[in-house]
């Protein structure tokens, strides 16, 4: 359980864009089906796999069953190491933050789960397929997909950067 809590954790925290209620909800929710599911863990695949794949489907389940009332915050940031900047830098990298955030969020849940498990757990491919329960293939478009969706969403970011804005 200590091992694994704080990865279930922060892939449900990134899932539903900071909401820490919900993403410790999510945690627990995933460790009681793993308590009453253990026994159909049948050494196929690595434990951590069978895990992500729980993880995956609490939070695609809890998303489903709050659609209509989820509201993404934007309280939670990049884990970017902080060192001496000045209010500006910090400020331009807060605001690059949650746009790339943003569009994250709005993905459909297929691809923002391929993008956190691929740049917030640092998966593997396989890891990614045996998780969510496709082939490396679908991982490798999914998340070419997400690639283009953030560059035509965050273009407008390039010009502001490149010029010092």
């Amino acid at each position: 359980f200590q091992g694994y809590k704080d990865r279930v954790y922060s892939i449900a925290l990134c899932f539903f864009d900071g909401n820490e209620a919900t993403a410790k909800d999510v945690t627990q929710e995933v460790f009681l089906k793993l308590m009453t599911t253990i026994s159909q863990f049948q050494n196929r695949s690595e434990f951590s796999t069978w895990l992500y794949r729980l993880v995956t489907n609490t939070c695609l389940d809890r998303k489903r069953a709050l659609r209509r009332f989820l509201s993404f915050g934007t309280s939670g940031e990049l884990d970017v190491p902080e060192r001496q900047k000045s209010i500006e830098d910090r400020y331009i990298q807060r605001e690059l933050e949650m746009s790339v955030r943003k569009v994250i969020v709005a993905m459909k849940p297929k691809l923002r789960m391929a993008v956190l498990l691929k740049y917030f757990d640092d998966l593997s491919y396989d890891e990614i397929a045996a998780a969510l329960g496709c082939s490396k293939g679908t991982v490798a478009s999914r998340l070419n997909r997400a690639h283009r969706i953030l560059a035509r969403k965050l273009s407008h970011l390039r010009g502001a950067f490149a010029s010092g804005e």
